[in-house]
């Protein structure tokens, strides 16, 4: 279904996927380290400096011009969590040339640009500009406030939080509020070092090309010193004594129920397609129980969900709720997973379910940004999979597969983030 070549070139892993479903190509960057307090908050800035401008084009406007003309070429990033890895992830999309009357090289002007986004940046004294600092600076405040602004995506950030207290899972990726005052251009600068040294660098480059003529030009743009591969973090499996339960009042209007469980289970397991199962029949999809029976049935919730961390081994659930309803809620919400425990689902349910995981992952790998992020899951895994064994794999899952994965599910912590006016 994907055809990846893979090979090592001057310290980073090149992937091309050839296709001619696309009439763009697509440069997907991933560098990854293990998630650190120390550096998380300098990491999540970084790739916001480093897209800023280069060496070439140096202030934003003359940066964006440049994409403009190259037919409304798109550059973006962002940064994620998996696993205990932190990734950042610079991704160019241009219109492929075999499609225009005009024969400009612009697959090579992607390269270059890739390349000099990452290793020439605008330097002032011999470190980066401290006016980008700064403004970069002011958008990660932003950025981080938003989530707290949000209480959907707070609840959930202070569930992890509170469930991997000394982990390094429980840092934000966008790192912490009052880090940032104390990064300095200097400092950021030394820190971009250490990234270029140490990251594990892969980049993925998909679209109707010829791998050979890439590979040259790889060759020419990007040289990385012999990167020291980062070790990867240490797996804390925790052993659960006893159910942390943390509620919290804020002036919020609808309470937020999150539960988050260990689920023992990872990409890189035999059982994780059992587990993807079991949690679509769980809580993952409209079907699912929770959606039925905490939200149809019982109309406690306003919504009720649940979702995998597929490389942490997390199983989280997320629901808004009345404040009076909290027990109630929490009472049911166990009651489902008991049920799955029970294998009281049909059949039907079980086909229906993975008909849903098929095809969200075809309309993942609809879009090249798509195909990259399900194939860099073997990255973080350390662990070979093509998409076509991960379709079978799911097709193949057996309830009673479902209901093992299942026995390994540990609850952890229940958070809940109430009114101030709720009962004490």
């Amino acid at each position: 279904m994907i055809d990846e070549k893979e090979q090592q070139i001057n310290g980073l892993t090149l992937h091309t996927i050839t296709t001619d479903k696309y009439k763009t190509n697509t440069l997907v960057l991933k560098m990854k380290a293990p998630l650190e307090a120390e550096f998380v908050t300098q990491r999540a800035l970084l790739p916001y400096v480093l897209q800023s401008e280069t060496k070439n084009y140096p202030s934003s406007t003359i940066l964006r011009t440049f994409l403009d003309g190259l037919y409304g070429a798109s550059l973006n990033v962002d940064l994620s969590k998996k696993g205990e890895y932190h990734v950042i992830t610079i991704r160019v999309e241009i219109a492929n040339e075999l499609f225009l009357k005009d024969k400009t090289p612009l697959l090579n002007k992607a390269i270059t640009l890739l390349s000099d986004i990452i290793l020439s940046p605008v330097l002032e004294n011999g470190v980066f500009k401290s006016s980008t600092v700064e403004k970069e600076k002011r958008s990660l405040k932003q950025r981080i406030q938003a989530v707290y602004d949000d209480k959907m995506r707070y609840s959930n950030l202070r569930l992890v939080e509170e469930m991997c207290k000394g982990e390094p899972y429980q840092l934000h990726v966008n790192g912490r509020i009052d880090d940032i005052e104390k990064i300095s251009a200097q400092s950021l600068y030394e820190y971009y070092h250490k990234v270029i040294a140490e990251d594990e660098i892969d980049l993925y480059i998909i679209g109707n090309i010829d791998p050979t003529e890439v590979e040259k030009m790889v060759s020419s743009c990007f040289k990385f010193s012999n990167q020291i591969k980062s070790q990867p973090p240490t797996s804390t499996d925790k052993k659960i004594s006893n159910v942390n339960e943390v509620i919290e009042k804020e002036d919020v209007k609808q309470g937020k129920l999150n539960i988050g469980y260990r689920t023992n289970t990872t990409y890189s397991d035999p059982d994780y397609d059992a587990l993807q199962v079991f949690n679509g029949i769980f809580g993952g999809f409209s079907h699912s129980k929770l959606f039925i029976n905490v939200r149809e049935k019982e109309s406690l919730a306003y919504y009720a969900a649940s979702r995998v961390e597929s490389h942490k081994g997390l199983l989280m659930v997320m629901s808004g709720i009345e404040f009076k309803n909290f027990d109630k809620a929490v009472t049911i919400i166990k009651e489902q997973m008991d049920a799955m425990l029970q294998g009281d689902f049909t059949d039907e349910t079980l086909s229906q379910t993975k008909a849903v995981i098929k095809n969200q992952l075809l309309e993942t790998i609809d879009t090249s940004r798509g195909v990259a992020e399900v194939l860099y899951h073997n990255v973080i895994s350390m662990k070979k999979r093509s998409i076509d064994e991960w379709m079978n794999g799911i097709q193949e899952v057996t309830k009673e597969q479902v209901i093992e994965v299942g026995k390994k599910i540990e609850l952890d912590t229940i958070y809940f983030l109430t009114g101030m006016e709720a009962a004490e």
